[in-house]
């Protein structure tokens, strides 16, 4: 069935709750998009259910509150999960306490790792590592934590180690402003598997995707609500519409990096051309 086009007006006239990404839906690297803030503003008014489900890995919840509030965003840290927040859970539940961590990302991606009991270890030649988490572009320079990340992994793998490899933001690209897009932590981690393909043909090393379009982020997010009509909204077909459409969520589909293109094997409930309300 072809996506019908929609206001928000008739999302909150429709649903008990809303799941909001975060880059590309409320916020580019420029500041907050248009819209944005009277949307929130008018959620907070009605006493509309709503938690941001963003895939950035480089911010805590308590940094993206201070982010939020500068940017004129009232959203509290219980209404914000972000990927690099089942991190923790990632390293407990595949027994990775003391494993040596690249982590390529903020402060904030490194305190993740943290949390779930891994150690951080320095981004530096011939480091040695039992895991990596790709994070995002921040906080590391691009070319050089790629490049270090790849030889780290390879020398692991000849010395007959599987390090584990996870990516809590398969994103490609994000909005940076100014209709100007940016190469972020799915990018840098497809370098990776590109490269580990070719010197290891016979070995299937490829990172872990735990965001969007996994569903763990959208059941967090609804489990915060706690309704059970809710629709996600989102920029990106490949993550934010894929992902909650397979979670059992209805998705509007935002205007902007992506396109919905007739016969598309991704398909959202919903076409919304902004956020006016």
């Amino acid at each position: 069935m072809a996506p019908r086009a929609v206001t928000i007006a008739e999302l909150l006239a429709s649903y008990d709750g809303l799941l909001l990404d975060a880059y590309g839906v409320l916020v580019d690297a420029a500041g907050a998009l248009p819209g944005a803030t009277e949307l929130i503003d008018t959620l907070v008014r009605r006493g509309t259910r709503f938690a941001v489900v963003t895939n950035d890995a480089s911010r805590s919840q308590a940094t993206y509150v201070r982010r939020f509030a500068a940017l004129g965003l009232a959203i509290a840290a219980d209404q914000i999960v972000t990927s690099g927040s089942l991190l923790p859970g990632y390293f407990q539940s595949r027994g990775l306490t003391g494993a040596r961590t690249l982590v390529l990302g903020t402060d904030d991606s490194r305190a993740f790792v943290v949390a779930g009991g891994g150690v951080v270890v320095e981004l530096t030649p011939g480091m040695e590592i039992d895991a990596v988490a790709i994070c995002d572009d921040a906080g590391t320079p691009f070319l050089d934590g790629i490049e270090l990340a790849l030889s780290a992994i390879i020398r692991a793998v000849e010395a007959g180690r599987r390090p584990a490899l996870v990516l809590p933001n398969p994103d490609l690209v994000y909005p940076k402003g100014g209709g100007e897009l940016g190469f972020t932590a799915g990018a840098m981690a497809l370098l990776v598997e590109a490269a580990l393909a070719r010197r290891f043909p016979d070995h299937r090393l490829v990172f872990d995707r735990i965001g969007k379009p996994a569903p763990d982020l959208f059941l967090a997010g609804k489990q915060r609500l706690g309704v059970e009509r809710v629709v996600m909204i989102g920029d990106q077909l490949e993550t934010d519409i894929a992902g909650a459409r397979a979670a059992g969520i209805d998705a509007a589909l935002l205007a902007g990096v992506s396109r919905y293109e007739r016969g598309a094997a991704i398909v959202p409930t919903y076409l919304l051309a902004d956020l006016s309300v």
